[in-house]
């Protein structure tokens, strides 16, 4: 990525201070975003991150310091504030209605499901589709998508109210390398077009992959703001944690005897849980097997199975 450095400032968080009781979630913390900028928002869990964004879309109100949107000040803990402004959200865990379609959760809450202006609406999700490269069937059930799809419409919700500027929070935490690949494409599109994204990911090779700036937060303080031409994953993760990381590494080790195999294991699905499909596998004496992918995908059929409950 490479945004301008001179253009228009749209965000401008100044001082923002929230509290818990005791605890300071976030201690006087500035930010700015420009147009056309991805701007991720670094941390370990518990630096302050998403209340941070909470507060800048009206979930939480700050303690101390202020929010401006396009040189508009936003009014505290005021998400309708926040969304007139252009301010879109797009939460780590969705919030979709899976037995509305795709068009109905982009209307919800916006307009009438069942008023006049369905045509309009269809042919607005339509052009946003493919201006941003978010292809999803307008008519789909959201209870059918895989979770690539709930996250495009999602983001599309956000840009069919109208946002100009971005948060996503831990966007591919739940998705496959292609998909996320297929976020990164898609805002890349976004922002050529004027979009402005704060991401914010615990995955550095993404954010080097799709970031102009970071900011680092440690303890609810900013330790860090650098630009990501200028930087890199080592000097990232120090500023997260506050020192230099030294990583184990593992032993080679010889494969013990075989302590259980599947061969060809196949289950049915139950409902929307899918199951095994010719499964096989053996597990080792001293050995760790990894099983990836995406939640929803089998392991808790492989589960059951290996512990004798299916």
């Amino acid at each position: 990525m490479s945004a301008d450095k001179g253009a228009e400032v749209v965000l401008r968080l100044d001082g923002i201070t929230k509290r818990f009781g005791a605890l300071t979630a976030n201690d006087a913390v500035s930010l700015t975003l420009r147009r056309g900028e991805v701007v991720a928002l670094l941390g370990e869990n518990g630096a302050g991150k998403t209340t941070l964004m909470n507060i800048l879309f009206g979930h939480y109100v700050a303690d101390e310091g202020g929010v401006e949107a396009f040189g508009q000040p936003l009014p505290p803990g005021n998400p309708r504030a926040a969304l007139a402004a252009g301010v879109g959200m797009v939460h780590q865990h969705f919030t979709l209605a899976g037995n509305l379609t795709v068009l109905e959760n982009i209307r919800l809450g916006t307009e009438g499901l069942w008023t006049r202006g369905a045509a309009d609406a269809r042919a607005k999700v339509d052009r946003l589709s493919r201006d941003f490269g978010l292809a999803v069937h307008p008519d789909a059930k959201v209870a059918r998508l895989s979770v690539g799809e709930r996250q495009r419409v999602e983001i599309l919700k956000a840009l069919y109210r109208d946002a100009r500027i971005l948060i996503l929070d831990e966007p591919t935490a739940v998705l496959t390398p292609q998909e996320a690949e297929a976020l990164f494409a898609t805002l890349r599109k976004a922002t050529a077009l004027g979009l402005s994204v704060i991401f914010i990911s615990h995955k550095l090779h993404e954010v080097m992959a799709i970031a102009d700036r970071c900011v680092v937060l440690r303890h609810g303080r900013v330790v860090g703001e650098v630009d990501t031409h200028a930087t890199d994953k080592g000097a990232l993760a120090a500023l997260m944690v506050g020192g230099e990381l030294s990583l184990p590494r593992a032993e080679a080790r010889a494969a013990g005897a075989v302590l259980m195999r599947l061969d060809g294991v196949s289950t049915p699905g139950r409902g929307a849980a899918p199951g095994l499909k010719a499964v096989t596998l053996e597990l080792r004496a001293g050995q760790i097997t990894g099983l990836a992918g995406v939640s929803g995908n089998g392991q808790a059929a492989l589960a059951e199975i290996v512990g004798g409950l299916a």
